[in-house]
């Protein structure tokens, strides 16, 4: 068993190899969408962009259940080698890594089965239904292991190895890459082709993953890691409740989305198709940003994680404080992108007559104006998560989605019509940063004293 640099290496070198592949691996992991949406967008036209963007709740809820468990698990681990628990951290990594598998199957057999049925729940047009069903289809067969990929990507930057972590998604990124084009256009396979890009590139991703189960340097398995124990799985999860309920609450808030744009959007000039595929092309390039928060986080939750444990709460405080300043930066960036280049970034999806680019233009300066702020809320739950307060980390979670985005989603529309759609989204990420700032101040005094 070696020592943990976790405890004694300086935070901003700690949080730089952590943090960095996890960017590239959170990133890789948007880029799946991201690239399917351009090559169809340019393939098969901005009804082929809807419909990725209506079959996009599957990802969410897929990254939901992985988030749970990955996220759950290697949060365990953390806190027990932290605690000097090797014994318990195996057990919290093997529990982990069967309940990823169990939830795979569950979640692919559920998504098959009600696929009509969801898809129109999503908020599929009658135009769009069609696409949006032969891509979803196929696309499911690759979520159970894009769930034991990303939920094992958290175990190995546990284990202290973030690059091996980024490989795994880097690799399925590639071929998904390579082969979107060669489906798409080569092989005329349309929406097909980039669904089964998509699959592939997860398949791959997920071998290399699961070979790590035989490299965990921190970590000694027996067969007993990996007997289901109802107790430690109820563990896991509630320590991943927070960033699972973030991810389950943006899936309820895309479903209204898209539903108010279409109802809304119906009573304007932009009619039904235009605001739905407006909205997924800015809400998947805000997800490029999210994913840089996310693996700022995830590369900052191990750090967290082991020294609060090992009641280092000095060392605590310094990885949230960088990792506030790595987000603000990356913040600043994107606001300027989207503010001044927002036609741009637009263009990239594919074409559109004049209308069609003035509401999606609209539509990313309004919804994301408050980009330097909103990766705060993220990163001050997932602070939470990391030691070990689930229940104020799931609580902070839900602020910005639950509490705030969704009831004023429901409510400005009766005011402002579809311009109270993209209303909300300012308002409720200003008000979850300023919530986020009250709560970590809070917990800071209480280590403070407690020092």
């Amino acid at each position: 068993m070696t020592e943990n640099p976790l405890g004694y290496e300086k935070i901003p070198k700690l949080l730089k190899n952590f943090a960095v592949p996890s960017i590239v691996a959170s990133l890789v992991g948007s880029i799946y969408n991201i690239v399917d949406q351009i090559f169809i967008g340019q393939g098969v036209g901005y009804l082929g962009n809807a419909a990725t963007n209506v079959a996009y709740p599957f990802s969410t809820i897929c990254l939901a259940i992985a988030l749970l468990v990955g996220i759950g698990s290697s949060s365990r681990v953390s806190l027990c080698l932290g605690c000097k628990e090797p014994k318990a951290a195996a057990k919290a990594a093997g529990n982990g890594i069967v309940l990823m598998g169990i939830f795979g199957i569950i979640y692919l057999l559920v998504g098959e089965t009600f696929l009509p049925l969801l898809l129109k729940a999503f908020g599929a047009t009658t135009a769009v239904f069609p696409y949006a069903k032969q891509y979803a289809s196929i696309t499911l067969i690759g979520m159970p292991f894009l769930i034991v990929t990303n939920g094992m990507s958290n175990l190995i930057r546990a284990d202290g190895k973030p690059k091996y972590s980024m490989a795994c998604m880097v690799v399925g990124a590639i071929i998904n890459t390579i082969l979107d084009p060669i489906f798409i256009f080569v092989c005329d396979w349309g929406i097909a082709g980039g669904a089964w890009a998509t699959v592939i590139g997860q398949i791959f991703s997920f071998t290399l993953a699961l070979r790590y189960l035989w490299r965990f340097q921190t970590i000694h398995f027996e067969k007993k890691s990996f007997l289901f124990d109802i107790k430690e799985s109820l563990k896991i999860c509630s320590m991943g409740i927070s960033s699972c309920s973030n991810q389950i609450a943006i899936t309820v808030i895309q479903i209204i989305q898209y539903n108010s744009l279409t109802y809304y959007g119906a009573l304007t000039k932009y009619g039904t198709d235009i605001p739905l595929a407006a909205c997924g092309i800015v809400m998947k390039t805000n997800a490029i940003i999210l994913a840089i928060v996310t693996g700022i986080s995830q590369g900052m939750q191990p750090i967290i994680g082991f020294n609060y444990g090992a009641r280092q709460y000095h060392r605590v405080r310094e990885a949230y404080m960088l990792a506030i300043k790595w987000n603000l930066v990356v913040s600043t960036i994107a606001f300027i992108a989207f503010q001044f280049f927002p036609r741009s970034i637009i263009s990239l999806f594919g074409d559109g007559d004049e209308l069609y680019f003035e509401f999606a233009v609209l539509f990313m300066r309004t919804y994301i104006f408050m980009v330097l702020v909103n990766g705060v809320q993220l990163l001050s739950s997932d602070f939470f998560t990391a030691i070990g307060k689930a229940l104020k980390g799931a609580l902070l979670a839900l602020t910005r989605q639950t509490f705030f985005l969704i009831p004023l989603t429901l409510l400005l529309p009766l005011r402002f019509g579809i311009m109270g759609v993209l209303l909300a989204g300012p308002v409720a990420d200003f008000s979850a940063f300023v919530l986020s700032v009250v709560l970590v101040g809070i917990e800071f005094k209480k280590q403070k004293n407690d020092m």
